[in-house]
Formats: C-alpha cells, sequence, structure tokens
C-alpha cells in the first residue's frame, strides 16, 4: 500500500510541472469591401512536421437556418482537412460565433484545454481565416511547451488576419 500512494504521489507531482496556460490575441482587421461579411476562423495547434495535435477554437455562423452555416466550415480548407471534418458542430467549449474586427483575445487553461497532457516540445499555433465572398489566410506561430516563464511570440498575417500574439504561461 505505501509503495502504491507514493507512486501516485509522483504521478501528481509530475503532471502539475507540465501545468501551462495559452493566452491568444487575435486581430480581425477591417477590410474595406463591398459585402463584409465576418470571417471563419480555426485555431489548433500542431506538431514541428505539421501534424494535427489539438483543436482550440472555431468560430463560425452559429444560428442560421438549418445549419446552412456549418457548410463554410469547409472553406477553413486546412483545418478543415486535418479535424474540421470528423466534427459534429456545435462542439461545447471549441465552436463560438464569428467576430466582428478589432482585437480579441482568448485564454486557454491548460488544465480545462487538455494541454497539459502534451509532450513537452516544439509546437505551432495555427490560425486560419476565410470569409464568404473574400480571401484565406493561415498564420503559424511556433512555441514550446512547457514553458519555463512567460513568453509572447508574434506572427501578422496579409490580409483576412492582423497580428497574432500567443503567450505560453508556467
Amino acid at each position: 500500500m505505501y509503495k502504491r500512494t507514493t507512486l501516485l504521489l509522483g504521478t501528481a507531482l509530475t503532471s502539475t510541472a507540465f501545468a501551462g496556460d495559452l493566452d491568444v490575441k487575435i486581430e480581425v482587421p477591417l477590410l474595406t469591401v463591398a459585402a463584409y461579411h465576418k470571417p471563419y476562423v480555426a485555431i489548433w495547434i500542431e506538431g514541428q512536421d505539421q501534424r494535427f495535435v489539438r483543436n482550440l477554437a472555431v468560430w463560425h455562423q452559429l444560428k442560421s437556418k438549418g445549419n446552412e452555416g456549418d457548410k463554410y466550415l469547409k472553406d477553413l480548407r486546412q483545418w478543415w482537412r486535418k479535424s474540421g471534418r470528423d466534427l459534429q458542430m456545435p462542439v461545447d467549449g471549441l465552436s463560438g460565433a464569428t467576430r466582428a474586427p478589432g482585437t480579441h483575445t482568448i485564454s486557454f487553461n491548460g488544465t480545462k484545454a487538455g494541454l497539459n497532457d502534451l509532450p513537452a516540445g516544439e509546437y505551432q499555433l495555427v490560425v486560419e481565416a476565410a470569409r464568404e465572398a473574400g480571401g484565406r489566410e493561415l498564420v503559424r506561430v511556433p512555441f514550446q511547451w512547457p514553458a519555463r516563464s512567460a513568453k509572447t511570440t508574434q506572427a501578422k498575417g496579409d490580409a483576412e488576419l492582423g497580428e497574432i500574439a500567443l503567450t505560453v504561461k508556467p
């Protein structure tokens, strides 16, 4: 009994050592176009080899007749191919409404978002945006997991996405 208790305590301490959080700041630029539609956005994590690891968020049109907005999820081409087609929307804690132009910050608690079971290593945060009657864009932000200290990394899109900032916290 004593050995088993020690093993469980050791496991708990190990998982706590990998605790951490992610803060993602996404700029959705205001585009001067004839018919502006809010972009669909997918946010996920990939390994260094660009293999899908975990979904973090999907912004899309939630309330539409007959879930018509779901058919445009395919326009998020990279996300759709990697994991989107396997999901049944809406997904609790993952899907949400599209966002207006501006800067939006989303925080992901490592425990609740399932990040704490990620093995230590190099990853990429991937943000993809697509607009109806508009363009598409994908931005990758590299990061190290777990973080030893808080670190912010940035990347910038060219049209559909503005600045993407990722802060990884221990």
